[in-house]
């Protein structure tokens, strides 16, 4: 279960700089994100509270015993999150015997050391926003007691509280200790890159522990240690949180670090891990590589099980569609600067690695990566519970060679529904204000399902929209609907620039061609024994959040989108692609060059997402580098 990206929302400040807002369901006073945070954000802040708990429950009902939980397990290393984490981990630890094992991601910590943090969008009284930083951060600056308020002119003053600034691997991995970062009696096994014993006891694995033996040299330029050019400076001394454990006798968990923080030119600054992953762990964290061949070659010699996890994908995650969204949308955008390189994947399938967990990117996918040497590398790329399509992995190993992954939705979430009271006042309160609010029928949500399909539709709406669409495709799909789309394909570059001058969208459709166009979409549709009035039932602004459900969710969104309207896409994408194309034209005519080429790509894309490895329930062949879905035909 990566990226749980856990808040407490009924969290105690222990200074009691923040009492929250009274909860009439629980009784409690809710310390909660507004629900305008939670639908700019990639991650949900408040509800993931109670998919955490239902999926545990989930789990704990189903006799599972190990869960690992493979980064951004908190809400940036906050103290008042991370404690309220480890109590909820240690309830399901003392009730039913659970063992955690967690990996740190780029939210856990944000940097290697202490720095300050905050939040400008706590949900507060009246339903107004509430800003509450750490000291030295935004206007948290210049003060004695423990904790102040600042008035800045504001609906609610600024709470200055240290139990929000962002903790190092110091802090959190303290917090943590029982969750794999250190030695337990209980393991079996534990070591570290660091660990120096020839013979494991636990007293000589704890001492090799402590948090001073984990620490490696990064230069700006690149990895320290023996790898540091003589020219490299700016080099510094960090933690690393990287462990191997065997929790029961014959598997082996490899819980890699692969967060890499770049000194900064300014002293004592590092740069974030986010876009780092494994393609920086290649040239900053190379000591890394050596132990996990090592790792890879004892277990083989032991007999181990051996399953590794981190934060980062190992491989591309877009079912092998980056290029054509770089080539369509940019390089920048997609998120696809967290992409492995195709040289790291294969260097990592060429350590001997067979299976490793990821998380970070939200999404559920499958990837696999080839080496020079043979050696082929899963990576499961585990969905979020704090995202559209929330769910979590189950590994069943049948034998070393034979892993089946099972993909688990939360559907059902209780308590889901819990806040929404408070985030009808926040509608209420920024209705009164004018601001354009986010769509209130959130709140209608009847299960949790169907409120992160609204959260992924707000957030195609208000960030992804504006900000990774080209501006001319983004404004030709919210002019349209399906029908126009299927028309549009059956007119010739020709016609478009012929009737389209100067009178764009509205004058084609006001054109005789226009009609001529339709009746031939008509006769498209009839073929494929479909209904061109069925297409008109959604428009270009669906098609986009369909685009969003895919990337996120593979096979599991395809429940969401329906039958016929992947059917109707797949018509669309046919009709784009055979549309007569007259260079000439189109290089005088924007639009036409639109359809030309772009039309054509996004529907390629999206039927692309639907052709990647299965992600839903399969076997691995860990031997022989085979998958094999064990779906069900639909019927």
């Amino acid at each position: 279960m990566p990226d749980i990206h856990f808040h407490d929302i009924y969290a105690q400040f222990e200074d009691g700089s923040f009492d929250g807002i009274e909860n009439s369901i629980s009784g409690k006073n809710a310390t909660i994100r507004t629900m305008q945070a939670q639908l700019n954000s990639t991650r949900l802040f408040n509800e993931n509270y109670f998919a955490l708990l239902a999926a545990l429950d989930d789990i704990a009902a189903r006799g599972i015993r190990l869960v690992a939980l493979p980064g951004d397990f908190s809400d940036d290393g906050q103290p008042v999150h991370i404690r309220g984490l480890r109590k909820v981990l240690d309830r399901y630890r003392d009730r039913y015997g659970m063992q955690f094992f967690a990996a740190p991601g780029n939210h856990d910590p944000v940097r290697p050391f202490d720095t300050p943090g905050g939040e400008p969008d706590f949900l507060g009284r009246g339903g107004h926003a509430q800003r509450i930083f750490s000291r030295g951060a935004g206007e948290c600056t210049d003060y004695e007691d423990r904790w102040t308020t600042v008035d800045t002119g504001r609906a609610l003053p600024t709470i200055c509280s240290e139990e929000i600034r962002h903790l190092g691997y110091r802090g959190i991995m303290a917090e943590m200790q029982d969750f794999g970062f250190y030695p337990s009696p209980d393991y079996h096994y534990w070591e570290t890159p660091y660990s120096d014993y020839e013979s494991y006891d636990y007293d000589s694995a704890l001492a090799q522990a402590d948090y001073r033996h984990r620490q490696y040299e990064i230069c700006r330029r690149g990895s320290g240690g023996p790898w540091k050019k003589p020219d490299y400076r700016n080099c510094h001394r960090v933690p690393d949180a990287s462990y191997l454990v065997e929790p029961v006798p014959g598997l082996w968990l490899l819980s890699i670090d692969a967060n890499v923080y770049v000194p900064e030119p300014a002293a004592g600054r590092f740069a974030g891990s986010g876009n780092a992953g494994y393609n920086r762990l290649l040239t900053h964290k190379r000591h890394l590589l050596d132990w996990i061949r090592d790792v890879v070659k004892r277990a083989r010699r032991a007999d181990k099980q051996l399953i590794a996890f981190s934060h980062f994908p190992m491989t591309e995650f877009y079912d092998d569609q980056s290029d054509a969204i770089a080539s369509l949308f940019g390089s920048d955008r997609f998120q696809l600067q967290r992409r492995p390189q195709r040289q790291v994947s294969r260097v990592l399938a060429e350590t001997g690695l067979r299976l490793h967990v990821g998380g970070h990117m939200h999404i559920n996918d499958t990837g696999i990566a080839r080496g020079r040497d043979g050696h082929s590398l899963f990576n499961i790329q585990a969905p979020s519970l704090a995202a559209y399509l929330p769910a979590y992995k189950i590994l069943t190993l049948h034998s070393i060679d034979r892993v089946e992954v099972e993909t688990v939705i939360l559907d059902r979430v209780p308590g889901f529904d819990e806040l929404f009271e408070h985030y009808r006042r926040e509608y209420d309160t920024a209705l009164r204000s004018g601001q354009p609010p986010w769509n209130p029928a959130i709140l209608q949500s009847a299960d949790y399902r169907t409120f992160t399909r609204w959260h992924i539709r707000e957030l195609s709406r208000q960030r992804f929209l504006p900000r990774e669409w080209p501006q001319d495709l983004r404004q030709l799909l919210l002019e349209l609907d399906g029908r126009e789309l299927l028309t549009l394909t059956r007119l010739a570059d020709d016609t478009l620039a012929d009737v389209a001058t100067g009178a764009g969208i509205e004058g084609i459709r006001r054109s005789p061609q226009w009609q001529d166009a339709q009746s031939r979409a008509r006769e498209a549709a009839t073929a494929a024994d479909m209904a061109l009035e069925d297409f008109s039932r959604w428009n270009g602004f669906d098609l986009a959040v369909d685009f969003y459900r895919l990337r996120n969710g593979g096979a599991l969104a395809l429940r969401d989108i329906g039958s016929g309207r992947l059917a109707q896409y797949r018509l669309l994408a046919t009709s784009a692609r055979q549309r007569p194309v007259n260079p000439a034209a189109s290089a005088d005519h924007p639009l036409a060059a639109l359809f030309d080429g772009r039309l054509a790509e996004l529907f390629g894309i999206l039927e692309g997402l639907q052709r990647g490895a299965p992600d839903d329930h399969f076997m691995l062949d860990l031997a022989d580098g085979e998958i094999r879905s064990l779906e069900l035909p639909a019927e």
